[in-house]
């Protein structure tokens, strides 16, 4: 466990007080300022290799809402993970990349068709000072602006996908909803259906728009080393965005959220699955759909900061491969 020697870790507050991106100071998981992962709050991201960004935007759900206070809750939850080296991964993310909490997007929700706009503009900023960006939503719809942030600096990107449900429903346009979004982005020419996988399905679609799916049936039965293989087959070395809705995981894993869908994946199957990606070439990330209200214990929020972190040891695991 390295330590930022610049810190007095009796200080507190590393969110404030933190004056290197990197490394890691044990702090009070039940106290201090809550920033994900005890990263620093920053909006300079001179010497940044990714931002993590709130987005409290719960809109275009179809069912309960509160996924608005997931970052929040999000940010709490990685307080019972932040201190220690991620387990079992080999490269510690906080030790090889500056990390950085840049707070959450600001959006009027009283104007909701300016929110996508205020979205892509967030993202848009980031990008453009060549940090990589980790999003913490928020409900699913959050995704299209980001993809659309992203097609722009890389062009049209693969996704990989870890969800309960395909969010490719017929829609129309200028229209917001967190079960079309990714109708929109294929439309649009933002993502590559073909080279793209959705993990962890279990409701019907009539038309999967040419995404490859993965459904929870096959997971369970086929086992995270074969989905594995797959994966990697379709995926290959392109340009990878990674969504993951938190309703992906059982119910049972991860009862906060608001389309909850029963049969879904283990945590552990899903954590398998991200290790066995490493080296792909992930330029952005996502963990949605978390919504505090519907939680039990917190056990969706840390189960949803856990998923996160692993999301930027596999960017940390692809950007060594690369270089």
């Amino acid at each position: 466990m390295s330590k930022d020697s610049s810190v007095n870790p009796q200080a507190g507050d590393l969110a404030f007080t933190r004056s290197d991106f990197k490394g890691v100071v044990p702090e009070a998981s039940y106290a201090g300022a809550l920033s994900f992962m005890r990263r620093r709050y920053t909006k300079d991201l001179t010497g940044a290799d990714v931002a993590v960004m709130g987005i409290p935007f719960d809109l275009a759900v179809s069912s309960r809402s509160g996924t608005r206070l997931g970052p929040r809750a999000v940010r709490s939850g990685s307080s019972h993970i932040a201190w220690s080296a991620p387990w079992p991964w080999q490269e510690d993310p906080f030790e090889t990349l500056s990390i950085v909490d840049y707070g959450d997007c600001e959006l009027d929700t009283g104007y909701p068709d300016k929110v996508p706009g205020q979205i892509a503009d967030a993202a848009r900023q980031v990008l453009a000072s060549d940090t990589a960006l980790l999003s913490i939503g928020g409900d699913h719809f959050i995704t299209y602006p980001l993809l659309k942030a992203h097609a722009e600096k890389y062009g049209p990107v693969s996704i990989i996908q870890f969800d309960a449900h395909t969010d490719t429903w017929a829609d129309e346009e200028g229209r917001i909803d967190h079960g079309t979004m990714l109708w929109h982005a294929v439309r649009e020419g933002l993502v590559e259906p073909s080279r793209s996988v959705q993990i962890g399905i279990r409701t019907h679609n009539p038309e999967p728009l040419g995404f490859n799916i993965i459904d929870a049936i096959e997971v369970h039965k086929r086992g995270t080393a074969a989905v594995i293989d797959k994966v990697r087959t379709i995926v290959g070395d392109a340009r990878t965005y990674v969504t993951f809705d938190i309703d992906a995981l059982e119910p049972a894993s991860a009862p906060g959220t608001g389309t909850p869908v029963i049969g879904g994946l283990s945590p552990y199957q899903a954590q398998e699955i991200i290790r066995g990606l490493a080296g792909i070439n992930v330029v952005g990330m996502d963990v949605v759909e978390v919504a505090p209200a519907y939680d039990i214990s917190e056990i969706t929020a840390i189960a949803a900061a856990t998923i996160a972190n692993d999301l930027l040891c596999l960017y940390a695991a692809g950007r060594s491969a690369r270089t």
